[in-house]
């Protein structure tokens, strides 16, 4: 039985693809035709651990949650300023 080789650029785009992009080690393993275990073990080369990449994830969440609020905000306070016009051309 032979085992595959994985050159150093191969190991780090694929740990890049779980911390940076965000996602699932099972699902980056099966797209590269490679074990989880495998890609387990190159992220604790890395030094990548699993609270990392799920405090990662809620910072990114957060920071997703902040951006939406604030488009929130100014799309209501557009929806407010063409209620008025509506209305204020309703009238004359």
């Amino acid at each position: 039985m032979t085992s595959k080789r994985f050159t150093d650029e191969f190991k780090a785009e694929a740990v890049k693809q779980v911390t940076e992009r965000g996602y699932p080690v099972s699902e980056v393993a099966e797209r590269l035709g490679m074990s989880t275990h495998s890609l387990y073990a190159w992220l604790r080369e890395q030094g990548v651990s699993r609270q990392a990449r799920s405090m990662q994830k809620t910072d990114d969440l957060a920071q997703e949650n902040a951006r939406l609020r604030a488009e929130l905000r100014r799309v209501e306070e557009e929806r407010d300023i063409l209620k008025k016009a509506a209305a204020y051309f309703a009238k004359g």
